[in-house]
């Protein structure tokens, strides 16, 4: 099967925040991630390696005041991003789902590319804080990128454990997991789309 490239570059430029991004679905995990917050960058960074997908973000906003508007505008733009990239959806497996062990924590997430929105988690932060990353962020993250995704997204402990770091981190990458199956080509389907709607 021949495979076109899935790649897409996106700005988003607003008053309170300067957004470049490109992606390629099909890549190896290479990233280059630039944002004022260094636990953001971590983050974006494991998404990027355990998803698979190549991921360069450069971000600038006003965190001086709070980091509300830079998280939430990096998870738009790459929304925006990975459903642009994503094109017509024929051939992708639709569905994908992991279950991560970080540590103590057992995160579970499930990812459908159905072109509908839903968003579920009973992620539940303790501390206010990881670094420069306000935690009640983590959800608002999610949240926005599944909405300009169109996707369903459900994050939920199987154990919380007891590490804030722990738990978003396990967040993430059980993320990236899942919607690397779910963006993959499946040989058998070729040329068809995974619903019998014959839209997604």
């Amino acid at each position: 099967m021949k495979i076109t490239p899935r790649t897409t570059s996106l700005q988003r430029i607003t008053t309170e925040t300067q957004i470049n991004l490109s992606l390629n679905l099909d890549g190896i995990g290479k990233y280059k991630i630039q944002t004022p917050l260094g636990f953001l960058n971590h983050m974006l960074e494991l998404f990027s390696k355990h998803s698979l997908i190549d991921l360069t973000i450069k971000a600038t906003g006003d965190v001086q005041m709070d980091d509300h508007h830079l998280i939430e505008d990096v998870g738009i733009v790459l929304g925006q991003a990975l459903k642009q990239a994503l094109g017509n959806k024929k051939g992708i497996r639709r569905y994908g789902f992991h279950i991560l062990p970080m540590d103590e924590v057992l995160c579970l997430a499930a990812v459908d590319l159905s072109g509908r929105y839903a968003f579920a988690t009973d992620y539940c932060p303790i501390r206010e804080k990881v670094n420069d990353f306000s935690t009640e962020m983590v959800r608002h993250f999610f949240e926005a990128m599944a909405q300009n995704v169109g996707m369903n997204l459900h994050l939920q402990f199987l154990n919380p454990g007891n590490n804030e770091h722990h738990r978003i981190e396990a967040a993430f990458k059980a993320y990236a997991k899942a919607l690397r199956l779910a963006c993959e080509k499946d040989l058998r389907l070729r040329n068809q789309l995974p619903t019998t709607k014959n839209s997604l």
